[in-house]
């Protein structure tokens, strides 16, 4: 028995900030010189990111007036863990709703009362009683419902969620599997000056994704999931990190990163499409984490894409930046709304990273009724 993704619903907060409008708000945070401040200003520039989404109105914002930074030069007292995660409550299931509802409005004859089973994932926020327990109330599903929660995994959570989902599927022919990922990554921001801190200051977004998950197909269009493989590169456990601190949670983001995953990839790639005896060329269409657009492009360089093969991926990191979990299923849905009939049958390889350093991949096909 297969499993099926039947639709994929998005959402993000209201608050949708230039990158170089978010770029003075750093520099001002920071303290910045002008010299410095030209590097910073750079660096944003060339990063891919038209625009990010975040449910904090102080990053579009300059000279104070801001609503949960301190109005001071260099924003003491600065928000703790305890701030921040309070925020997170606040704002995760309203986001997350969104995303469910943007999901299931694809599916006119599908009823909440039908999911089975809710798997939520989040590296950005933690509480309990939960947003798992908050959704099965916001949402109406029934209280039996199973649940499970997919914490602190990064930027490749949503591939442990759908492998979750998929081996539901397999095992119970009744199973409909509903996966939310929510991130608000901006929520961690670091007021601190080494590189891989302006880094991830430079990529990171808030948003959501949902995806409803069925042994059987329960739309005209779906996507197939045929396999994962999964592979890890320890050279690069200090190089790509997610610890919790006192001041928030604190991202490790080197710039080595792109060069071990060009290192892996080949090798991921073909461990993968092995399973399946496919061939690379035989594959057209393709759903990549834009972790970043150095990221992007290595990749490129050691499979032989193109920028135009990679197009969904620099679109949404274009017009979102980097969502963690979420980012993936927003760009699968990106590649989802311009697929047509003739594409019955059609692979789709996608990859995503993360801490470890976890390289994911799986394998779709397009299925058309």
């Amino acid at each position: 028995m297969k499993s099926y993704l039947c639709a994929i619903g998005t959402a993000n907060p209201p608050y949708a900030i230039p990158q170089q409008k978010i770029a003075d708000f750093m520099a001002q945070a920071l303290l910045l010189d002008e010299q410095n401040t030209r590097k910073l200003k750079a660096l944003y520039r060339v990063s891919g990111i038209d625009q990010r989404h975040t449910t904090l109105p102080d990053y579009g914002r300059q000279n104070g007036d801001y609503e949960f930074y301190p109005n001071t030069p260099g924003l003491e007292p600065f928000p703790t863990v305890g701030d921040r995660m309070r925020e997170y409550r606040k704002e995760a299931l309203p986001l997350s709703v969104a995303a469910v509802q943007d999901c299931l409005a694809q599916l006119p004859h599908f009823g909440v009362s039908q999911i089975t089973h809710l798997i939520t994932v989040s590296c950005t926020g933690m509480y309990a009683p939960g947003l798992d327990i908050e959704l099965v109330e916001a949402l109406g599903l029934d209280t039996q419902v199973q649940r499970t929660c997919v914490y602190f995994m990064g930027c490749y959570a949503a591939f442990n969620a759908l492998k979750l989902a998929d081996t539901i599927c397999r095992a119970d022919a009744h199973a409909r599997v509903l996966i939310v990922c929510t991130e608000l990554c901006t929520l961690h921001f670091q007021k601190q000056t080494e590189s891989d801190h302006l880094v991830s200051n430079a990529l990171f977004a808030d948003g959501a994704a949902a995806v409803l998950v069925s042994p059987q197909p329960l739309s005209q269009l779906s996507l197939r999931v045929d396999a994962f493989h999964c592979d890890l590169a320890p050279s690069g456990q200090k190089e790509m990190a997610w610890h919790i601190h006192d001041f928030g949670f604190e991202m490790t983001l080197s710039s080595y990163v792109p060069a071990l995953i060009k290192q892996g990839i080949g090798q991921l790639t073909q461990s993968l499409l092995k399973k399946l005896n496919l061939k690379l060329e035989e594959v057209e269409l393709f759903a990549i984490h834009p972790g970043g657009r150095k990221i992007l492009e290595v990749i490129e360089q050691a499979l032989g894409l193109t920028p135009q093969d990679n197009r969904h991926a620099y679109q949404v990191l274009r017009q979102f930046g980097n969502m963690s979990s979420a980012t993936v299923l927003f760009v699968l849905q990106a590649l989802w709304q311009e697929l047509t009939p003739r594409q019955h049958e059609a692979p789709v390889l996608s990859f995503a990273f993360g801490p470890g350093l976890t390289l994911e991949s799986m394998l779709l096909t397009v299925h058309h009724v």
